[in-house]
């Protein structure tokens, strides 16, 4: 997946876990936690997510990697490399 994909995959997970959530003006540099209202228990939703539908391991050591957009995208860009859309 290109990174663009990716970033348009993680927008359709947060839309999942917060239909409520406005994710139209996301800045990609700022905190996902800062932007939305997210809990500790849907971000484990976004990793658990990422596992099911792309089966993308992210062990708990990485999970700072996930806190915005950009470094999700970013870390997640060579894992993905072989994902077909």
């Amino acid at each position: 997946m290109a990174p663009e994909e990716i970033r348009s995959a993680v927008i359709e997970i947060l839309e999942d876990i917060a239909p409520d959530e406005d994710l139209s003006n996301l800045d990609d540099a700022q905190a996902f936690r800062d932007q939305l209202e997210l809990d500790s228990m849907d971000f484990l939703d976004i990793v658990m997510e990422l596992r099911k539908r792309y089966r993308v391991q992210v062990p708990e050591e990485d999970y700072n990697h996930l806190n915005s957009m950009g470094s999700t995208v970013e870390y997640l860009t060579p894992k993905m490399v072989d994902v077909a859309v």
